[in-house]
């Protein structure tokens, strides 16, 4: 296939290596091969971009953006705009997230998910909670928390029947390990938050088949020497962890203890957690309560945390700046690992891909742009 000219950034991320002197093949606007500089043939079109080149970035926990939320406004239409609007701070893809909520909200949702399974970007459901420790909900409704039941199980086999990805975090106390092998079996991801679960009960539950730990600190308890409980149970473990890095709903001196600890280097990814407020007013209504931007947290009327003023892009850019992190280390953390959670390694990767798909960037992230 013959190829219409190059692009040749400062920098490229692929596949989870960011490299210089790389150019990048474009015929009909998509990517089809990576080359060195040196050995382009000589007359051929050479474009020249400053900065970085991506794969847009991969956010697993959206639970609303652009002032729509999906509990609230669980349709297809919702997750589009909440992707848009994601989509101008350099997402491609989001997981749209319904937190704990009646099983008429959980069902709509999920029938959502099915109806949005073409759309581009929109790339499963997260059901978060209903089955989490009432201890640790944080800001979800105490009233809708409760054990694993049929209802659920009969809506996340529906969601896998349509071969929907779809992720639940849920509390160890709240679910045996029997059933959540039966899940694993289903073809379901299953992450472990919002708990007040000991170590031996975390242990237990990624012995079962969870696979994740949804906000790692976030809604759990902590560590104390003799009563390590659920984040050492993850950090000792080969399992994914998510975490938000704004640096307020964990402290980054903790974050950068965390990403040293890991037993697993390439398991520690961002989430955005993002709200209503990104690229939307200041404020939101949640069950029965508004919840407010106050000093880039969002508060709600206990002063409890409520999801997250930021999207991935920040997450990059804060850990760069603050956590010690790597480019190429934070850029995995937001595109790569995400991707591989999914099963979709090919989002991670530049080649084979729509020029829409892609992000360029100067290298602080703060000018942004998708290619398309």
């Amino acid at each position: 296939m013959k190829i219409e000219r190059w692009l040749a950034p400062e920098m490229i991320f692929s596949d989870g290596r960011l490299s210089t002197n790389l150019a990048a093949g474009i015929q009909a606007e998509t990517v089809i091969s990576l080359s060195p500089i040196k050995d382009i043939p000589q007359g051929a079109q050479i474009d020249k971009v400053n900065g970085v080149l991506c794969p847009g970035f991969i956010d697993l926990q959206v639970n609303g953006a652009g002032g729509l939320l999906f509990n609230k406004s669980p349709t297809v239409a919702t997750q589009r705009q909440m992707r848009k609007t994601l989509h101008a701070f350099g997402t491609y893809g989001i997981l749209p997230t319904c937190i704990t909520d009646t099983v008429e909200v959980l069902e709509n949702c999920a029938a959502a998910a099915i109806d949005a399974k073409r759309e581009d970007g929109i790339l499963g459901i997260h059901i978060e909670g209903p089955h989490i420790s009432r201890e640790r909900r944080g800001t979800h409704s105490a009233a809708d928390i409760r054990p694993f039941d049929d209802a659920t199980r009969r809506i996340l086999r529906r969601l896998r029947d349509h071969d929907i990805f779809t992720k639940i975090t849920i509390a160890p106390e709240a679910i045996t390990p029997n059933e959540i092998s039966n899940l694993v079996e289903m073809g379901v991801f299953v992450a472990i938050g919002h708990t007040a679960a000991s170590l031996d009960e975390t242990k237990a539950a990624i012995d079962a088949g969870a696979r994740g730990f949804t906000h790692l600190f976030n809604a759990m308890p902590p560590i104390v020497n003799r009563d390590p409980g659920p984040v050492i149970a993850a950090l000792n473990s080969d399992a994914y962890c998510g975490l938000i890095g704004d640096g307020i709903h964990v402290n980054y001196d903790v974050l950068r203890v965390a990403l040293r600890a890991h037993a697993h280097k390439d398991r520690m990814y961002f989430v955005s957690d993002a709200m209503p407020t990104v690229g939307g007013p200041d404020q939101f209504d949640l069950y029965d309560q508004t919840i407010h931007v106050k000093n880039d947290r969002l508060v709600n009327d206990e002063g409890s945390l409520a999801g997250a003023h930021i999207s991935q892009r920040d997450n990059v850019q804060r850990a760069v700046q603050y956590l010690d992190v790597s480019l190429e280390d934070a850029l995995k953390m937001a595109i790569m690992i995400p991707a591989e959670i999914l099963g979709k390694p090919e989002l991670g990767s530049v080649q084979n891909r729509p020029l829409g798909d892609l992000i360029t960037s100067d290298d602080t992230f703060n000018r942004i742009k998708f290619l398309s």
